[in-house]
């Protein structure tokens, strides 16, 4: 055991950093493909250009830009690095928040090194690196507000700013109010507000507008290729797109419901990684990168004794990649969504009776 315990964190810190050594020097032309999104837009910003181009039809394309115009203004500091030195730094800072994710989850010791060996592992985290998605970023201010759900303020700024990057992770907002968060809620909407505001002179209000006309056109959750929600899944298998929405549409309503359920029924540990979960999956476009997140529910799940949960990120790591169906990923997610409903509250701990003389 103790040898185990000496081993696991040197295995841990090798295999992650090969792998993602190895995934970036393998990378070609693909190395920052979504960071060229975020860096050409920032460029626009600066040029006084449109922020988006109304001819985009069809998300997955290079460098198409389809998020809130205030992070395109706060991606502008690495825009002015150069295209080499910008990449390099923002490369940089998604493996480190991969890595201060992973640090900062309220879990055991042991438990935090087995997660840094799987995100090693994982094709999805992997992925997230070799592109320049935003999701590591995301996977650490979700790890955070799990350690702040009794702090107000740093579970509001956590929700406001994923809300800054991708709007989905505003659902969590909605969390908070149903589970009697109102100031976390709160300090959410005014980080929005603010960050709107402030970059308002340098975007304009057409972006804002632009922005809603994008994601209304580009926003198809069966038909848009590489997708993998479940409706997706199943048109590529073969079902008819009619009846393929139909189900997607339905599996939407079941995840909100699940929110809702979970905010009312469950620990607030419990009900927050439902909501997580349920961010990616109420979104149109689900990427296979987008798992990375579920490192999260994971690791909670793992810490409370559901072992099935390693499951999760190993359904999706590299060398399983070549095996695995398209099915494997909205699985995936299912399962994360599903699992905090299956694990027992912990116990209370019986109060300290005082001594008697």
């Amino acid at each position: 055991m103790t040898l185990a315990r000496t081993a696991l964190p040197v295995l841990a810190m090798l295999v992650f950093a090969s792998l993602v050594a190895a995934i970036l020097a393998s990378a070609g032309d693909t190395w920052g493909y979504d960071y060229q999104a975020y860096a050409q837009a920032a460029h626009r910003v600066l040029d006084g250009q449109p922020l988006y181009d109304p001819s985009v039809d069809l998300a997955g394309g290079f460098a198409i830009y389809l998020y809130p115009p205030p992070f395109a203004v706060a991606f502008i500091p690495f825009a002015l690095l150069g295209n080499l030195g910008g990449l390099y730094a923002w490369t940089a800072l998604l493996i480190g928040c991969t890595v201060a994710a992973i640090a900062f989850m309220p879990v055991s010791t042991p438990l935090r090194w087995g997660m840094l060996l799987l995100a090693g592992l994982s094709w999805p985290v992997l992925y997230s690196i070799k592109l320049g998605q935003v999701g590591p970023i995301l996977l650490l201010l979700f790890v955070l507000g799990w350690r702040w759900l009794d702090r107000p303020t740093g579970l509001g700024a956590t929700i406001g700013a994923g809300t800054l990057i991708k709007v989905q992770p505003a659902l969590l907002g909605a969390w908070a109010l149903l589970t009697g968060r109102p100031r976390a809620a709160l300090v959410a909407a005014a980080v929005v507000v603010v960050a709107v505001v402030v970059t308002l002179p340098l975007v304009g209000l057409t972006a804002w507008s632009d922005y809603v006309t994008l994601l209304r056109t580009v926003s198809e959750p069966v038909t848009t290729p590489h997708n993998f929600t479940v409706g997706a899944v199943l048109y590529q298998a073969g079902m008819s797109a009619e009846t393929a929405t139909l189900i997607q549409w339905a599996v939407v309503v079941a995840t909100l419901a699940s929110v809702v359920i979970a905010a009312l029924r469950l620990d607030a540990e419990a009900s927050y990684m439902v909501a997580v979960v349920a961010t990616q999956m109420v979104s149109p476009l689900l990427w296979d990168h987008y798992a990375v997140i579920l490192l999260l529910p994971a690791a909670w799940l793992l810490a409370r004794g559901a072992w099935w949960a390693l499951a999760i990120p190993v359904a999706t790591s590299l060398p399983l990649v070549p095996f695995v169906p398209a099915a494997v990923y909205p699985a995936v997610f299912i399962a994360a969504l599903v699992g905090p409903f299956t694990v027992r509250r912990p116990a209370a701990q019986p109060a300290v009776q005082p001594a008697h003389a």
